[in-house]
């Protein structure tokens, strides 16, 4: 009787100590009293991956919340300068217009691989490509430098294997971080001598689409907007080196397809469209608003865009003295603001045309373009104005 309750103590020692055959990590249910299996430790995210490179899978795979996981900064909280390699800073001729912001631009592309030249569409570029553009706010808009700025936002465009990717982050205390909804930031600045308060609005990723998606064939897809030649045919300041930007994508291999570029005559590949600054005084008129309208405008007014039911195209190439670019044209679906204005342009009479007017304008229903801008950019709409003014009346046929 002794050994037997001897024996019966051990096994129930051995019971309570944990002692099986069974898996030693099994765990009971406490409600139906059976043995579980553990959950296994979620995997890390490509996201967490720290390199001191570029994080090609995240860009390729994740939308980080983070925007310094993906890397492309050699100084993550300074995304205006030093892009890790093979990024690159790149320029437009002529800027989109976003509250007199600071925009710096930069392209990564995949080592080995090559953008597709297009004489007027945005260029093809490959699986991998990174276009990062950050938007810097002026305290005053006749001071340079970044110690008169303020980081406000860093817009990602991703080509994915599924098509183009739009990231937009929000910059606060020196981090960017991935926003789904957008933003409105109040600012201030001073803008030749007059104050301007208003909300900076950063853009919801359904918002970036709007300006980025094309249909085409039934089929709705994203794509670049300033990366064109014509935006991009002109020279800039490289390594200490003035050279054709396009000339120098082609001696970095980064570019397939361009023209013959012997010829240059001032910096521009001559058998390239090149849109001049539209404050380049010295560069034709004509081409210098067109050169505007076509990063500020052209993305929705084409057949491809958001404003496709307008008709109104206004594209670089498009002829500007045809209907289609507005000449005598009434636009569907507008009532013609507190001016009652009836046509797009009116030849000779920019005071008089909707093009012009619809710039000046703040309230959402009325505002051109409908995204991106507060704040109305004077000294583009009076050149605008001015242009239309030169343009002949005989053009067309207003009817008052």
């Amino acid at each position: 009787m002794k050994n037997s309750s001897l024996l019966l103590l051990i096994i129930t020692l051995i019971t309570a100590c944990g002692g099986s055959d069974s898996d030693s990590n099994a765990q009971q249910d406490p409600v139906t009293d059976t043995p579980t299996t553990p959950t296994p430790p979620s995997p890390i995210s490509v996201c967490e991956l720290g390199s001191s490179t570029i994080n090609w899978d995240a860009l390729l795979t994740e939308n980080c919340d983070d925007l310094a996981q993906y890397g492309l900064f050699i100084d993550p909280s300074t995304p205006t300068s030093s892009p890790v390699s093979p990024g690159i800073l790149y320029q437009l001729s002529t800027q989109l217009f976003t509250n007199y912001a600071n925009k710096h631009r930069f392209v990564f592309i995949p080592e080995g691989e090559q953008a597709s030249f297009h004489p007027s569409e945005a260029f093809d570029f490959p699986i991998g490509t990174v276009l990062a553009k950050t938007f810097s706010m002026p305290y005053d808009t006749q001071v340079i430098g970044a110690e008169n700025e303020v980081l406000i936002e860093t817009r990602l465009l991703i080509r994915r294997a599924t098509g183009w990717t739009t990231l937009p982050y929000l910059w606060q205390d020196g981090k960017a971080t991935l926003i789904q909804a957008g933003a409105d930031i109040p600012h201030s600045l001073n803008h030749q001598g007059k104050t301007e308060s208003f909300d900076y609005h950063v853009p919801s990723r359904a918002e970036c689409k709007l300006c980025h998606q094309l249909n085409r064939d039934g089929n709705s897809t994203i794509s670049p907007i300033g990366l064109k030649a014509h935006l991009l045919n002109h020279d800039i300041n490289y390594q200490g080196q003035i050279i054709n930007q396009l000339t120098l994508w082609q001696e970095l291999s980064m570019l397939t397809g361009l023209p013959n570029t012997d010829d240059i005559a001032s910096g521009a590949a001559k058998e390239i469209t090149h849109a001049p600054n539209l404050f380049d005084t010295d560069a034709d008129l004509t081409l210098r608003v067109k050169g505007y309208l076509d990063i500020n405008c052209a993305h929705c007014h084409r057949a491809e865009g958001f404003a496709s039911i307008s008709g109104l195209r206004l594209g670089f190439n498009i002829d500007h003295t045809s209907y289609q670019y507005g000449i005598c044209k009434q636009p569907p679906g507008w009532d013609g603001g507190a001016k009652g204005l009836s046509y797009d342009i009116v030849p000779g009479d920019g005071e008089h045309s909707i093009l012009a007017y619809r710039q000046e304008l703040s309230e959402p229903k009325d505002r051109m373009p409908p995204l991106g801008r507060s704040l109305t950019h004077t000294e583009a709409v009076a050149i605008i104005k001015n242009w239309i003014d030169t343009l002949p009346p005989s053009l067309g046929n207003c009817q008052w």
